[in-house]
């Protein structure tokens, strides 16, 4: 086994990564241009011009999504592996003006970040801080989310082709580099061209904390239900009226409070109301439904029907219509067939210093529907946290670990 040295490796994953997230690339749940927004193809023209300064073969397409290539420099065959993040952010939280601050040598001191003192990093809210001390720790300025969500995982990826473009010794099979757009309003892959990509296998790097392995996540389906009541002039209203948006309001307050996204954890699933808009005659909802199982997730859509069903039918006149659409499946399914593919990674992280864990996502990735699209794909931890918020925050020597996890994973494919 050649054992790569990383001692006197010049990381850029930070300075990377504090580049990337200067520019925004928040998406817009309510665009349908793709990518959603402009910010995202600045990103990717400026990963494009980083990747052809490495001399490697790359592309942007029309979509905005980043193809690239690193060739084998092995003489047998090797099964390809893609490594994939996603360019855009939330649209949970500002992305405009994005200015990190690096905590060098954290103590475990509060994190007041400037722009918005009242924004407050503090230990106690956050007990993963304790495995920081002596790190240094990126966070915004108070006023905008970070961006490591998936910036993080775009500069590892960037520093891996470093590493291994300046150690031509270093194993590896042909790797493959997908960054994508939209994934955050669940559109990462709908364009992806998977002849173009020719991969065997693929690693999302989007995860949490250091050596967290995710190889599982919800089943999702979003349901909207359409209620029509029927108009009248409020003053001749009497036996007459039946207000669309007081019956949708009585479906959402009849929910179980136990099925709610504030309510749960771990391997519960929930029944969640996005977006509710509209008027006398016609309101619409949105509902996210979430479950690990997908018999469970259909249980959850039977449920809320029924609740639907109950307030329309107490007044005659009125109906609705009612619109399921899958979202995304719970990658466990293929990666069940498929067991090489967790294991090797459990072997990298192993190698990098640290222990695997193994963690359920409460929500989805780029991987989950690229495994059902006939390429498995777990996901790899990058060290951010608190993503969608002002107080999102990342550790650079956490990036550094996930840079080492990738050169080990492939350096196993290759040598397997």
């Amino acid at each position: 086994m050649y054992s790569p040295d990383f001692s006197h490796y010049h990381f850029t994953v930070a300075e990377r990564f504090l580049r990337y997230v200067q520019i925004n690339t928040q998406a817009d749940p309510f665009s349908s241009a793709t990518p959603s927004t402009p910010g995202q193809k600045d990103l990717g023209r400026l990963l494009l011009d980083e990747l052809h300064q490495m001399g490697l073969e790359a592309e942007m397409d029309a979509y905005g999504y980043v193809y690239a290539t690193l060739p084998s420099n092995q003489t047998h065959p090797v099964p390809v592996i893609c490594f994939c993040a996603h360019m855009d952010t939330s649209p949970d939280c500002s992305g405009e003006g994005v200015k990190p601050i690096v905590h060098r040598n954290y103590q475990g001191e509060d994190l007041v970040l400037p722009d918005d003192p009242a924004q407050i990093i503090r230990m106690e809210d956050f007990p993963e801080l304790q495995q920081q001390i002596g790190n240094d720790i990126i966070t915004a300025s108070g006023t905008t989310l970070l961006g490591a969500d998936d910036k993080s995982g775009i500069a590892i990826i960037m520093d891996a082709l470093h590493y291994w473009i300046s150690h031509p010794e270093q194993p590896h099979g042909e790797i493959r580099i997908l960054f994508t757009v939209d994934e955050e309003i669940g559109r990462g892959v709908d364009h992806v061209d998977l002849q173009k990509l020719r991969a065997d296998v693929a690693y999302t790097l989007d995860g949490e904390s250091a050596g967290h392995l995710e190889d599982e996540n919800f089943c999702a389906d979003q349901v909207v239900v359409q209620i029509h009541g029927i108009s009248a002039h409020t003053g001749y209203a009497c036996g007459k009226m039946v207000n669309a948006m007081k019956l949708a309001a009585a479906v959402i307050d009849n929910l179980p409070g136990e099925l709610s996204p504030e309510a749960t954890s771990g391997k519960q699933g929930f029944i969640h109301p996005l977006h509710i808009e509209g008027n006398v005659e016609t309101t619409t909802i949105h509902f996210l439904i979430r479950h690990f199982e997908e018999n469970g997730l259909k249980a959850y859509e039977q449920l809320l029907e029924g609740l639907v069903k109950q307030q329309v039918n107490r007044f005659p006149g009125a109906k609705y219509e009612w619109k399921c659409q899958e979202q995304y499946r719970n990658m466990k399914y293929v990666l069940d067939q498929h067991p090489e593919v967790v294991r090797y990674a459990e072997e990298a992280i192993r190698r990098a210093g640290l222990q695997p864990v193994h963690h359920a996502i409460r929500g989805g990735t780029d991987g989950a529907r690229l495994s059902f699209m006939s390429l498995p794909c777990p996901n790899l931890f990058t060290g951010q946290h608190a993503f969608h918020s002002k107080k999102e925050w990342i550790s650079i020597q956490d990036m550094q670990k996930a840079v080492q996890t990738l050169v080990h994973l492939a350096e196993i494919w290759a040598t397997r």
